[in-house]
């Protein structure tokens, strides 16, 4: 018998349609809330712009949640062009969360790493919680796309629950996520060990590090960050304006970014 591909673009969207019902109060609760910190840590990375409407790419967009942050933290978003496998998360997106702004959203429903997206389309690309649901292969396409898309001097945040190893409560943390989490699907949820599958994906996953130097490889400045003891990590940072660099090497000065995103003299 062959052995199912977990990561097949179809395997994944049939999972996430599944469970696009019911995912929003399941991630709550899986991560004990912090989920939605972890949203708002995410977007608080993203540097300042002075682009007088920016687009914002969502990469593997989910449910869309991250969305009321990046509109708060940017008033005069222009548009978030939201990318994602499965229509049924979008549409509870739309119905649960978004209806009223749903003019400023352009939802594509497709696989990120096979879209056409056009080159340097983005002032910021953002993405929670879908890094895991990719292999290493997916995550170096991945990392690709995400240099080509950005702008110059564009910022990127993505964050993705992670194993937190040399943590002393890791073995309560496993335990959550490999009995407490499917006994809560299978007794409350009565999912087809759809929601199961989210904990494989994330003790697969492991951490960010190793996607934070693939984005290194393609000229990216990037910081890797552990939260709340190794739980998620995240990584962040821009894509190097070459005016900028041209302007350094020549010895002129020019503005740098501090991690806030505040110009620095």
């Amino acid at each position: 018998m062959q052995e199912t591909d977990v990561y097949d673009p179809a395997f994944v969207k049939s999972v996430f349609d599944r469970c696009s019902e019911k995912y929003i109060a399941f991630s709550y609760v899986a991560s004990l809330g912090f989920t939605e910190r972890w949203r708002r840590q995410c977007v608080a990375k993203l540097d300042k712009t002075t682009s007088p409407s920016p687009i914002a790419y969502d990469l593997m967009a989910g449910t869309g949640e991250v969305w009321p942050h990046l509109l708060k933290k940017y008033p005069d978003l222009g548009s978030i062009t939201a990318i994602d496998l499965s229509s049924g998360m979008h549409r509870r997106a739309i119905e649960r969360l978004h209806t009223h702004r749903a003019h400023r959203i352009d939802f594509i429903e497709d696989d990120v790493l096979a879209s056409d997206l056009p080159d340097s389309g983005a002032d910021f690309v953002v993405s929670t919680f879908g890094l895991k649901t990719f292999n290493r292969e997916q995550h170096a396409k991945l990392a690709k796309l995400l240099a080509r898309v950005l702008k110059s001097g564009g910022s990127f945040s993505l964050i993705e629950a992670s194993d937190p190893k040399g943590w002393f409560l890791r073995p309560l943390y496993n335990f959550h996520l490999h009995t407490v989490l499917p006994l809560i699907e299978r007794f409350f949820l009565k999912g087809a060990q759809d929601f199961a599958m989210i904990g494989t994906y994330t003790a697969n996953f492991g951490n960010a590090a190793a996607f934070a130097d693939m984005l290194r490889a393609e000229g990216l400045e990037v910081r890797f960050q552990k939260h709340f003891f190794g739980c998620a990590t995240s990584v962040s940072g821009h894509k190097p304006d070459p005016v900028h660099s041209i302007l350094r090497r020549n010895g002129h000065p020019v503005e740098r970014r501090a991690a806030s995103g505040r110009c620095l003299p």
